[in-house]
């Protein structure tokens, strides 16, 4: 379970689960720019564009991807990526 500055981040691809753990924040490349997202954030449903997803923790991550889709409901935050797996 997640502490109370923590939310859930689960980062998924179409092959497999990328990254699951409790974090701090993210930080995501919207389309509109680059967003934080910290526990408590209002719900939100997003496309993402290339960039990099970091998230901030206790087991840090971070991955480039070439485009996406975020959704935060309730202090848990999934995101569905396409990386490139050439790099």
């Amino acid at each position: 379970m997640a502490q109370s500055n923590e939310l859930q981040a689960v980062v998924i691809s179409p092959e497999r689960t990328l990254y699951h753990a409790n974090v701090e924040a993210l930080i995501v490349p919207g389309e509109k720019g680059q967003f934080e997202i910290l526990r408590n954030h209002a719900p939100l449903i997003s496309s993402l564009t290339a960039g990099t997803i970091i998230c901030r923790g206790n087991e840090p991550f971070e991955i480039h991807i070439i485009s996406g889709f975020v959704e935060v409901k309730d202090n848990e935050v999934t995101l569905c990526v396409e990386v490139d797996n050439s790099l």
